[in-house]
């Protein structure tokens, strides 16, 4: 039975990832993790246990070695393991599906505001606050992704637990979080300059640049009033993104280390709770405060305020960059991380091209896409999570070796849970639409979508483990690589599904229709 996976020897010290934590081997143990068996009982191992890969051996966290014969006892064996496992996999289903409906419902919320702050006075003059957009809340939310797994990962080894190493583990991942928004903003003000210089302004244009990253189903409507550009509109837009991009890193970073120190202490896994949260609110939370300080900037435009907010920013940054570096929890992560970061930008840039070339050809297309990508993304970065905490632990010999298998539910049996968990949401979702009127669906087109949105699930699941498995065996720290990857990876692929069921129901004579929206 998956159940039962044997497990092989844990690697030693120097085989680990060094990422610059400083884990507490005193025998803290992982949440519903029950006392190592004696010898006798370890004899009993099954010796149909399944070869997986080495990411899998490690997340169920095994050191048993192949042993002795069947007995009559391992039938037992098996129903005490089905017992233990079958309330984790109830878990899960509390835990993740009211997380991943209240990250749909987020997601459509933050495309609803971007709609009105699209039309606000600073995002009609300069175009570089329109384009910022897309690529801002891509890096942040990352980041808050990457905060919430590392932050899961030190709570299930039992790093938190001790009040002294959960103090500079918090404050040091606060620290670092503000060195790594003020410089992912910094860049995304830079690649808005380059796209303000080789983009036409043209209003399709603009639309697509403002639905990159969470689509809408509104163009934005331009007026007559004069355009800003220049280095003073650069220094502008830096200040503005630097500013929103700390603010936003500093408030949600707060609640997400109060989410993860509850879930602790309350005796939930963070890994179901927190990393679509991160994500959701991330992009929230930043939209508003563009929103906010990019209205207030504009009216000192042409004045020395802004460039002071951003050196004052730059400055905060550099005092942040030298803490967390005296910080021995986190200062091995100043240098880690960033490749996937600006890699995640780049792949998120054919995610743009994709919707210029169809956003405008397909109706419904950007509202569509708002679940069929954020919500497969939200369920592998669940799942890669787990895994990477299950890593970690048996990596760090927390968890007692031979009784975690039973303990566990297998990778396979998360990831169906995980499947069945979000098609009702999905179904929920199409529902929402059709009753407010904002779509009108033919049955053929609910049918296939329901059939791509699994598709796409499923490839978030098995991308989510692959890549924690690759980069696990390659020595880098899943919960600083794997999240931004992962998720511009689904945004692309997403849409892609979401293009070819669009093909298929037009081929079928079926077509979706907008609801016109009244201005």
């Amino acid at each position: 039975m998956d159940n039962a996976i044997e497990l092989a020897q844990i690697k030693s010290g120097d085989d680990l990832p060094h990422n610059g934590d400083s884990y507490y081997e005193n025998g803290t143990k992982i949440p519903d993790i029950e006392p190592e068996p004696s010898e006798n009982e370890e004899s009993d191992s099954d010796e149909e246990d399944l070869v997986v890969d080495d990411g899998s051996r490690a997340l169920l966290s095994s050191s048993r070695s192949p042993r002795s014969p069947r007995h009559s006892s391992e039938i037992q064996k098996v129903s005490v393991g089905t017992a233990k496992t079958w309330p984790q996999i109830q878990s899960i289903v509390i835990e993740s599906a009211p997380t991943l409906l209240f990250t749909t419902i987020g997601l459509l919320f933050t495309g609803e505001l971007l709609d009105h702050v699209s039309r606000w006075r600073a995002m009609r003059e300069v175009d570089q606050l329109i384009m910022i957009i897309p690529v801002i809340l891509n890096l942040k939310g990352n980041l808050e992704m990457n905060l919430s797994a590392r932050l899961g990962t030190a709570a299930n080894v039992g790093e938190l637990d001790d009040p002294p190493a959960r103090k500079s583990i918090i404050i040091g991942n606060l620290a670092l979080l503000q060195v790594q928004a003020t410089v992912v903003s910094f860049v995304a003000a830079g690649v808005s300059l380059v796209l303000g210089l080789i983009v036409p302004r043209t209003p399709d244009v603009q639309e697509t640049l403002v639905i990159e990253r969470r689509p809408l189903p509104h163009p934005v409507q331009n007026d007559e009033t004069a355009r800003h550009s220049g280095f003073p509109t650069f220094i502008m837009v830096a200040s503005t993104a630097m500013t929103a991009a700390c603010l936003s890193s500093l408030l949600l970073g707060s609640f997400m280390c109060g989410l993860v120190i509850l879930c602790r202490k309350f005796g939930r896994d963070p890994d179901n709770i927190a990393p679509p949260i991160a994500a959701c609110l991330g992009d929230l939370v930043t939209l508003i405060l563009l929103g906010a300080v990019s209205s207030a900037l504009i009216l000192f435009l042409h004045t020395p305020i802004p460039f002071t907010i951003a050196l004052l920013v730059v400055l905060s940054a550099i005092s942040c960059g030298v803490f967390t570096r005296r910080n021995p929890q986190v200062s091995a992560l100043l240098t880690q991380g960033w490749s996937p970061l600006f890699g995640a930008m780049v792949i998120s840039s054919g995610t743009g091209i994709v919707l210029d070339l169809f956003v405008s050809r397909y109706e419904g297309f950007a509202l569509l896409a708002v679940v069929i990508s954020g919500l497969p993304g939200a369920v592998g970065s669940i799942f890669t999570s787990r895994l990477s905490t299950r890593l970690h632990a048996a990596a760090l010999a927390l968890a007692p070796p031979a009784t975690t298998s039973s303990a566990e539910p297998s990778p396979r049996l998360v990831m169906i849970t995980l499947l069945l968990v979000t098609l009702p949401i999905e179904i929920i979702f199409l529902s929402l639409l059709a009753a407010l009127g904002w779509l009108r669906l033919p049955f053929l087109f609910v049918g296939f979508s329901v059939l791509f949105f699994c598709i796409a699930v499923t490839s978030s699941l098995f991308i989510a483990r692959a890549l924690t498995n690759f980069l696990w065996a390659r020595k880098l720290d899943p919960d600083m690589y794997a999240l931004p990857i992962h998720s511009a990876l689904m945004d692309l692929i997403g849409q892609l599904l979401l293009v070819l069921c669009f093909e298929i129901v037009s081929l079928l004579g079926a077509k979706v229709q907008v609801k016109t929206k009244v201005t």
